[in-house]
């Protein structure tokens, strides 16, 4: 088994990461300094004797002692209501965060895995997204820190590929949910449920009908650990492919949570997108994985979690 580094550990999806690396038999360091992540994500296994946790900004010189087989760099603002109150540590994660680990992976002759986004895509003008469409981002827009980080990354690990010979993974991850997940994240699952749960009006953008594809928790992490495993060094899109309306999923939520909630409409952010759909025929094809968890499926046992912590 290896000894992994992951950056942003004790978030959302790095915490799960960190989990399943943890039963798969490897050795993880996580690493985040809790901007966004929580250590309430580790409790299930912080104690673990093959688990280490260190509060440290990937922004400044990381010390790792020992072997590295992988470094993991999930360390990012994700959710627009945090990159957007901290556009500066976004970029600052996305370029300085991924350069460091990128140096830290070629001193320690390590694999590094890199959780890119959809929104490199920007406001798609085809539907469903390749990998080969090369995007309609606005590199001004108020949601740039983000786009550009995350742009900048992947050009990075192209760079360190071809010339450090580094072995490079990249995902480009699709809107993801489930456990874990904070009711203030400001993404629209956690705030349509936490909504839902507190008898408020459930708040939908526009007129509701922009689409987004939703992909459960565990099946994101099967898709990185079928990337990881994999010899495939060209960014592949993990996300679910079943598209749905805003409104389709806020009267899921309302019937799954039972609420008698009422809509009501506010204006689209800025920038935000009108469509979000992966085509995943890379991941079928080159990884052999596709999602299993149906939307009504992962709201369920997403729900049972928002209830569990609200």
């Amino acid at each position: 088994m290896g000894r992994v580094l992951i950056t942003g550990g004790a978030g959302f999806l790095g915490s799960h990461l960190c989990e399943r690396l943890l039963a798969e038999g490897h050795e993880v360091i996580a690493m985040d300094n809790l901007v966004s992540g929580q250590t309430d994500n580790l409790d299930d296994f912080y104690h673990h004797d093959r688990f280490t946790f260190y509060d440290h900004d990937v922004t400044e010189y990381i010390h790792v002692a020992g072997e590295l087989d992988w470094v993991m760099h999930l360390g990012s603002l994700a959710s627009p209501v945090f990159y957007q109150q901290n556009p500066i540590k976004t970029l600052k994660v996305g370029a300085l965060g991924t350069h460091k680990t990128l140096g830290l992976a070629k001193e320690k002759g390590a694999k590094y895995l890199f959780t890119s986004t959809s929104e490199v895509y920007g406001d798609p003008e085809v539907n469903p997204q390749l990998e080969t469409y090369r995007g309609n981002v606005d590199p001004f827009g108020p949601r740039s820190c983000y786009d550009e980080s995350k742009r900048y990354g992947e050009a990075i690990l192209r760079a360190y590929r071809d010339q450090h010979d580094l072995d490079i993974r990249i995902a480009r991850i699709f809107n993801t949910y489930g456990p874990r997940m904070r009711l203030d994240d400001g993404r629209v699952v956690p705030t349509f449920v936490k909504q839902a749960l507190a008898g408020d009006v459930l708040t939908v953008h526009g007129d509701g009908e922009q689409t987004r594809s939703f992909c459960y928790v565990s099946d994101m992490i099967d898709g990185l650990l079928a990337l990881k495993d994999s010899s495939v060094q060209t960014p592949v899109n993990i996300g679910n492919p079943d598209e749905l309306t805003i409104l389709e999923l806020a009267e899921l939520v309302l019937e799954l949570t039972g609420s008698e909630s009422d809509l009501t409409h506010d204006p689209r952010p800025e920038r935000d997108p009108e469509i979000r759909r992966p085509d995943i025929g890379k991941a079928r094809r080159e990884l052999g994985w596709e999602p299993q968890v149906s939307l009504r499926d992962g709201l369920k046992m997403s729900i049972d979690y928002f209830e569990s912590v609200y």
